[in-house]
């Protein structure tokens, strides 16, 4: 669960100081007196994190406005539960962690699919760049997989496939990961997921329908089995465009200089007004003259 850059869950946690700087509501009470929301803002507003938070507000903003309408709660929903069944039992741990909550996670993932939705708007797609992203191109595929900390076991998994066994069995056996209560199932993944090894997703696109690896895959997690449950055909290269398009903002998404140019772009666009004259440069970085566009 990556943040992305400008776009996290800082804004959830002090979004109540971007209150009107007369305001005199008290957030909290001391034996020394109390702290008003005026004081709390004015406080915060000078850190860098108070900056970061109002930077981030006014973007989702001016994205919201933008792209609001592209990005459905189903699309939110999907990678939701795509990090839930990803990271099963620790899960929570993971979000609390982070300072996450499962609501705050979900408003995180949806800025994100604003912010892909600007690049998408706000970068260039040439045939030549769809072509070359189609020959890394893999459709979501569903796999199987037992993870075993050494390669003895994982060669026992093996073994035991040879011998008519069950995968889902061998799982419960043998696998050290959250997926073994499901017989090993994984959620459905293509090339361009970032979460997995590359040994890993390079073996199981190898693989056809009801085929296992015949030799432990060595990658992070330790020695891993792999059985494809479903490979989809690639297909043409003209049914898949608007995939290839997401696929390759998505990369986009972890380049800086992209994003830079796009947030810039955006901004100026957002017709942005600071009211607060102390924080009047507060975008200055963003608001730059941004490099060419890719």
């Amino acid at each position: 669960m990556k943040k992305k850059w400008l776009v996290g869950a800082a804004a959830l946690l002090l979004s109540v100081s971007l209150v009107a700087c007369g305001s005199s509501k008290t957030v909290a009470t001391t034996s020394g007196g109390k702290i008003t929301e005026s004081q709390y803002y004015n406080s915060m507003k000078k850190t860098p994190q108070g900056k970061t938070v109002l930077q981030t507000m006014i973007l989702n903003k001016v994205l919201n406005k933008e792209y609001g309408d592209k990005v459905k709660s189903s699309q939110v929903d999907d990678q939701f539960n795509q990090y839930k069944s990803q990271y099963g039992s620790q899960f929570k741990t993971l979000l609390s962690q982070q300072g996450l909550t499962e609501k705050s996670l979900k408003e995180q993932i949806k800025d994100n699919l604003l912010l892909k939705q600007a690049v998408i708007a706000n970068t260039s797609f040439s045939d030549k760049d769809l072509q070359n992203q189609f020959k890394k191109y893999q459709p979501k595929v569903t796999v199987n997989e037992i993870t075993t900390k050494n390669q003895g076991d994982a060669e026992k998994v093996i073994s035991g496939l040879e011998n008519g066994q069950k995968f889902s069995d061998l799982a419960k056996k043998y696998s050290t990961d959250a997926n073994k209560k499901d017989g090993g199932k994984m959620a459905p993944f293509d090339n361009t997921d970032t979460s997995l090894d590359n040994n890993f997703k390079n073996a199981a696109f190898k693989l056809k329908n009801g085929e296992y690896t015949k030799e432990p895959v060595k990658t992070k997690a330790g020695y891993q089995v792999i059985q494809m449950v479903n490979h989809p055909s690639k297909g043409k290269y003209e049914d898949h465009k608007a995939e290839l398009k997401d696929q390759l903002a998505t990369e986009r998404m972890s380049d800086n200089t992209v994003l830079h140019a796009v947030v810039s772009k955006v901004l100026k666009d957002g017709d942005v007004k600071i009211q607060d004259k102390d924080l009047q440069n507060i975008l200055a970085d963003y608001t730059s003259t941004p490099k060419a566009m890719k």
